[in-house]
């Protein structure tokens, strides 16, 4: 229960309502900045001649930029950078808790809970946000590839019979995207909870490797591979007769 705990950090009164800010909102607006403030350094002396750091760059990037090309075709130039982007922000928000100091409590230092970052993505409010984030856009890139006729056709695809389970296929990728990735970054959290409590010396650096660096890169590429097919076949009208 302590794990499913977003602590409000403080609450904004507008027009007579409060609204709080957890550590949620926080925690992803930093993770925002630290993007921001990254790409701008990156890119702030780009040579002709490509080397060393740069030349890694661009190689993600052409990367990045042929896959969506092989995805989503003609709206690769739209949805490559987004999906990249998608990808930054997953990875960062879910290896952000090392940057806390209560990591180093495997060497036997105490910290106030103050200081303890938690990644946002145990909050199901950002998972939910980024799944409806992805299937919108499943919904307007389908309309923009094939029409509304065509997209209301592909409803009934293949058979009419599918109608209600075409239609419902939208909400069990939404709710499968969000759980996900929810379910997995919490489930880390709590078991790097209990290897804390269990074995407070050295031991937990050796499974944060993996619940905080891998485990975090591997949920950040399946919801953003996930998203990526979701629209590759939205997009992609000449598979269907």
């Amino acid at each position: 229960m302590e794990a499913l705990d977003i602590k409000t950090i403080f609450t904004l009164t507008l027009f007579n309502v409060k609204i709080p800010v957890t550590e949620t909102v926080i925690i992803s607006w930093a993770v925002m900045l630290i993007l921001i403030i990254a790409s701008l350094v990156i890119t702030r002396k780009l040579k002709e001649i490509p080397a060393g750091a740069q030349a890694f760059l661009e190689a993600g990037v052409e990367f990045l930029n042929n896959f969506a090309k092989n995805q989503f075709g003609s709206f690769a130039k739209y949805l490559g950078p987004y999906m990249g982007s998608l990808f930054l922000f997953l990875l960062l928000s879910n290896i952000i808790p090392v940057l806390s100091p209560l990591a180093f409590k495997a060497f036997g230092h105490k910290f106030s809970p103050l200081f303890e970052i938690h990644p946002p993505t145990r909050d199901i409010n950002v998972t939910a946000a980024l799944a409806i984030i992805s299937i919108l856009l499943v919904l307007v890139c389908g309309f923009a590839a094939r029409g509304v006729k065509g997209w209301l056709k592909r409803l009934f695809y293949p058979v009419p019979f599918m109608l209600p389970f075409n239609i419902m296929e939208y909400g069990t990728r939404l709710i499968s995207l969000a759980l996900r990735l929810f379910g997995n970054i919490l489930g880390g959290y709590v078991l790097m909870s209990m290897i804390e409590g269990l074995f407070p010396l050295a031991l937990p650096i050796v499974f944060s490797l993996y619940f905080d660096f891998f485990d975090g890169l591997i949920q950040a590429a399946i919801f953003v591979f996930l998203t990526s097919l979701y629209i590759s076949e939205a997009v992609k009208v000449n598979e269907e007769a």
